[in-house]
């Protein structure tokens, strides 16, 4: 049976292609997924057997072989700080977006040295309540 990596596949309209291990890129509709499979992420690895479609090569009962390895999971495997020094974090930033908050109120955008501490600590908290 054929092998190759998902090209891309569209959720919403039900399709995708895989770039075979050959070099031919293969229509991959949503009914030959696997049960229980809805989407694909590009570079999964699969295999497939090919019958010939109306406009070309067609996959045809897809097993998935390798998923990609995602960002969240991990996310999901890094070091996560207790509940009690995130409460302080949170509540510091809370204090920090005030601030940006009023200063927005009068018509100006914080200071730059402010502004970076803010978009700092929000994406640190972000990376911390992510990995939950």
């Amino acid at each position: 049976m054929p092998t190759g990596k998902v090209k891309f596949y569209d959720a919403d309209k039900g399709f995708g292609f895989v770039h075979g291990d050959d070099g031919e890129d293969v229509f991959v509709p949503a009914g030959a997924l696997p049960s229980g499979t809805t989407s694909l992420k590009p570079g999964t690895r699969l295999e497939y057997s090919v019958a010939q479609g109306r406009r070309g090569a067609q996959a045809m009962h897809v097993q998935v072989l390798e998923r990609t390895p995602s960002v969240a999971e991990a996310q999901h495997a890094k070091h996560r700080r207790p509940a009690d020094e995130m409460a302080v974090i949170v509540e510091d930033l809370i204090r920090l977006l005030d601030k940006a908050s009023n200063d927005f109120r009068r018509g100006r955008y914080p200071e730059r040295r402010d502004a970076t501490k803010v978009a700092s600590v929000l994406r640190a908290v972000a990376d911390q309540f992510d990995g939950s």
